[in-house]
């Protein structure tokens, strides 16, 4: 089974491929990394921008989706976190799985990950105001380990720089983060 995860595609990556123990199926993940908190000035909104309000609103809202996802990642656990104030849908879903192969595999991330962020596009035009974010995610400072602190090497053909596009939705409490999926064959 290939692990899907939220924001880690990296983290999981790392995470897994050490877990499976020589000869096991686990796979890297397709999705997710985990990170230090993305920085909500990295927006190419201007000082005249219409939207500038708005994309500073999702990028605060990707920054403290991050900034929750670390805090569980660095336990491999989810409780404790605002995670669910941030993350919804397929982004949340996504995370859970993330986490759960993290226990099972008896891993866990620590460091930070470095973020660009940016908002790409923005529709507050119809009844539920959309965005897609853009990110370059930098695993140079991010590391796996087993519980027991021993390291988890990254896979020789991970890329240390890679995107990562995020959608997002304005719901009546704020800006959720729906979907989360890293691209790691288009490194930035």
């Amino acid at each position: 089974m290939r692990a899907v995860a939220l924001c880690g595609a990296v983290p999981l990556a790392l995470l897994m491929a050490g877990c499976g123990g020589g000869g096991g199926d686990a796979k890297p993940s397709e999705a997710a990394p985990a990170a230090s908190q993305p920085a909500p000035a990295s927006s190419s909104a201007t000082p005249t921008d219409p939207d500038a309000a708005q994309k500073r609103a999702v990028l605060t809202a990707y920054a403290s989706m991050w900034a929750e996802q670390m805090k569980a990642y660095k336990v491999a656990d989810a409780t404790g976190t605002d995670l669910k104030r941030y993350a919804a849908l397929t982004a949340l879903s996504k995370l859970r799985l993330d986490l759960a192969q993290m226990k099972k595999s008896g891993t866990r991330g620590t460091g930070t990950l470095g973020h660009e962020p940016e908002v790409t596009e923005l529709n507050t035009g119809g009844k539920l105001p959309t965005a897609i974010l853009q990110d370059c995610i930098d695993l140079s400072q991010w590391k796996a380990v087993r519980t027991s602190g021993e390291p988890v090497p990254l896979p020789s053909n991970q890329p240390r720089r890679y995107l990562a596009t995020a959608k997002a939705e304005k719901w009546p409490d704020g800006w959720m983060i729906t979907d989360y999926t890293p691209n790691e064959a288009r490194t930035c």
